[in-house]
């Protein structure tokens, strides 16, 4: 048997990285729904593609909570509930803000202007009613606005629980529920952060985030009103 080269395994690698992405922006599509199955021969006839790259991208995306494998069956897209919700808040409403925090001491001058650019184009964005395309692209951009401000927190182990935590799918599925006035709050909520951040003001910062993630929270989650005085400030 012939081993297999780096070039051959680093294509392999890119087969499979392509039918990952392919089927994870299907989910956030709504093309494939909750508890729908993904089936492996399905998904290499429509890619074009071998059943190998499509096994190992279900395979990591079981992994990484997309979908969940049921014995005998395949795997089918995973189900968002309440208590999912509310717990990635929960933990959101703790990392983020340490996060920004970090970014107002670690932050370079590029990364700050690509924020500013990302909150432009959501901004103009808002600034019409939006349908479904535009919501898929405001989620976009919004993801990557709250990644890159993890990232600038020069702290790679945060960033990664924070990548584990946050699912895009949360934020791309309930953009639909914001009213014009709840988008221009978190529009401002972008904008105000990024002042702050440039004035080297972690507590600022860290302040608004906290703010702008309990706006977000009501939107998606039913709070406990008997707990509510609990949460943070």
């Amino acid at each position: 048997m012939t081993p297999t080269t780096p070039l051959e395994a680093s294509g392999a690698r890119t087969a499979t990285a392509q039918v990952h992405e392919a089927i994870k922006q299907r989910i956030l599509d709504g093309a494939y729904r909750p508890l729908e199955f993904v089936r492996e021969a399905a998904v290499a006839r429509e890619l074009e593609v071998s059943r190998t790259p499509v096994r190992e991208a279900l395979r990591e995306l079981v992994s990484e909570g997309w979908l969940e494998a049921i014995p005998h069956q395949g795997a089918r897209v995973a189900e968002w509930t309440e208590k999912d919700a509310r717990e990635v808040f929960e933990l959101r409403l703790v990392l983020e803000p340490m996060a920004v925090g970090l970014a107002c001491r670690h932050i370079d001058a590029d990364t700050l202007a690509h924020l500013d650019d990302l909150a432009s184009r959501m901004e103009a964005l808002t600034e019409s009613p939006l349908d479904g395309a535009g919501h898929s692209e405001l989620a976009s951009l919004n993801h990557e606005f709250h990644r890159l401000l993890i990232q600038a927190s020069d702290n790679q182990r945060l960033a990664q629980i924070l990548e584990s935590v946050v699912r895009t799918s949360i934020i791309r599925r309930n953009f639909a529920s914001y009213d014009r006035s709840a988008l221009k709050r978190s529009m401002q909520h972008h904008r105000e952060m990024l002042i702050a951040i440039g004035a080297g003001n972690a507590a600022w910062a860290e302040n608004v985030m906290r703010a702008h993630l309990l706006a977000a929270r009501v939107l998606h989650v039913t709070v406990d009103t008997s707990t509510a005085t609990s949460s943070p400030p």
